[in-house]
């Protein structure tokens, strides 16, 4: 099974250093010098870490394939993944964002929207999925508004109070 562990952001100085959001709980262990990851939605299938610091709260990282900045400005929004051999803990609480990305939201049995994100935060998670007039839509991640996941089914639903879809989308918080 592939575990995404993050998401490359933007270019940092000239020799191909890449700023990433940190998807694990463990980024010490899992960014070493030499460790490969597979790359997601990125111009090459995998990646081997050259260098991983940190920038006040930013980790940085550099890629043996990855020369300057130029080709590094290409890896923008891919994700790194790695394989796992271990068994994964079946806790119906717990899920990653790759595996709720592309899945349907079901609002009493209709499709509103297809799950295009996972924010995750401090204090909660939130959902983005787009709806079919294209806007996003923000829910948050919590059992109460998402009582059921069926990956295999590749849906997911949802009980939102009433408006809180209408106040959570894209255009009213511009």
């Amino acid at each position: 099974m592939r575990m995404q562990v993050a998401r490359i952001g933007k270019p940092h100085g000239i020799r191909g250093e890449v700023t990433v959001q940190v998807l694990t709980d463990a980024p010490e262990e899992r960014f070493v010098q030499g460790a490969v990851f597979h790359v997601v939605d990125g111009p090459v299938q995998q990646l081997t870490i050259k260098n991983a610091r940190w920038n006040k709260a930013i980790l940085l990282l550099s890629f043996e394939e990855i020369a300057d900045r130029n080709a590094a400005e290409t890896l923008r929004q891919a994700r790194l993944e790695f394989d796992t051999e271990d068994e994964v803990d079946e806790d119906d609480d717990q899920w990653y964002e790759h595996e709720l990305v592309d899945l349907k939201v079901l609002l009493d049995g209709q499709q509103v929207g297809v799950i295009t994100e996972l924010r995750t935060g401090t204090a909660q998670d939130l959902l983005v999925f787009e709806a079919p007039d294209g806007e996003e839509v923000y829910l948050p991640f919590v059992e109460e508004f998402v009582p059921e996941i069926d990956i295999e089914a590749g849906t997911m639903t949802i009980t939102p109070p009433a408006g809180l879809l209408e106040i959570n989308r894209e255009e009213a918080g511009e």
